[in-house]
């Protein structure tokens, strides 16, 4: 904790928890300052930041480059459609199988991919991502996929229609469900990211013949962060495929891969906090772009990206948190 010195000298302390208390209800007040697009907006933002925290885990822990994480998301948007449409389970219980088989395909596709390095790691991965997006449009799995028209799922009703007093729509309560899920994946990621495996995965990172000397298993510990990588990933599909309640191919290009890693860098390598910061980017940035230019809205985005990276090469969150220190020894120097 950082000591800081109050007016009349003697050191306080910050309280995390209090201010991770003032954000929460900051953010359970949101939705109801805001409209039911915005609303729609800042719920996707929820959503994009958990798939940003999987990446970050396997890029930014483990060192492993992956360009394909927007075929994870369709695993698991797809998963929590054809449940939802086929099998009429509720929605909130296909966002934890869409997490499993998304567990299970990213641990399998990591076995494979030890053998890989750096870019060659990129391209498999890369792979992965044009490649499915066509599987889905295959004309044997139609039935289950909908082929290129995809698959509509009805948005699910609030259980109550008001909270304190205060109206409860669709879109709020999704981003209730949304925020919910979001704290619990945070949560997942702060304890397995401080434990043995976090540390376990930066070694790796770091000195992968060091950490092989100490006796760590770098091929089990590489694969089970594809696979707790692709966990992530798969809850973010889900809760896109209930938020937009539509699925279909064309939804999950290689360009969202891109977009996902763009979204992990400006947010800040091995940073939980940085994931929010990417996903507000990726999410707000090209709208703003557009309303900038509607000729020329992705030159306006990546020109606000090369000023982002030169001004802030550790992204928003190294950023903030250089920022955070200089103010922290000037309040001391006081």
């Amino acid at each position: 904790m950082t000591l800081l010195k109050t007016t009349d000298g003697s050191p306080a302390q910050q309280l995390p928890w209090l201010q991770i208390v003032v954000v929460m209800v900051a953010a359970c007040a949101l939705p109801f300052f805001l409209s039911n697009y915005h609303v729609f907006q800042a719920s996707m933002v929820l959503s994009t930041a958990i798939a940003l925290v999987g990446l970050n885990i396997l890029t930014g822990y483990s060192g492993q480059i992956s360009l394909g994480h927007g075929a994870f998301l369709a695993i698991g948007a797809y998963t929590t459609a054809i449940l939802m449409d086929k099998f009429d389970v509720p929605y909130w219980a296909t966002i934890p199988v869409a997490g499993l088989v998304c567990l299970i395909a990213g641990f399998l596709f990591g076995l494979p991919a030890l053998k890989l390095e750096g870019h060659y790691l990129a391209l498999a991965t890369f792979a992965l991502a044009v490649a499915l997006p066509q599987l889905l449009k295959f004309r044997h799995l139609e039935s289950w996929t909908g082929g290129v028209q995809g698959i509509v799922i009805l948005k699910p009703d609030p259980p109550i229609t008001s909270l304190l007093g205060l109206t409860l729509n669709s879109d709020r309560w999704l981003y209730f469900v949304a925020l919910f899920v979001t704290v619990a994946m945070y949560w997942f990621a702060w304890n397995l990211l401080r434990g043995r495996i976090g540390r376990a995965l930066i070694a790796i990172r770091d000195q992968p013949t060091a950490a092989a000397l100490m006796g760590i298993d770098t091929s089990l510990y590489k694969s089970l962060a594809f696979g707790v990588s692709a966990l992530f990933t798969g809850v973010a599909g889900s809760l896109s495929a209930i938020l937009v309640a539509f699925v279909a191919p064309d939804s999950f290009t290689v360009f969202l891969s891109i977009t996902l890693m763009v979204g992990m860098v400006v947010g800040g390598l091995t940073s939980l906090a940085g994931a929010l910061y990417g996903a507000a980017f990726v999410q707000f940035v090209p709208n703003l772009a557009d309303q900038i230019s509607k000729a020329a809205p992705w030159a306006i985005f990546g020109t606000l990206l090369i000023v982002l990276m030169i001004v802030l090469p550790g992204g928003i969150s190294g950023g903030l948190n250089l920022l955070w220190s200089k103010l922290g020894r000037r309040s001391v120097s006081v």
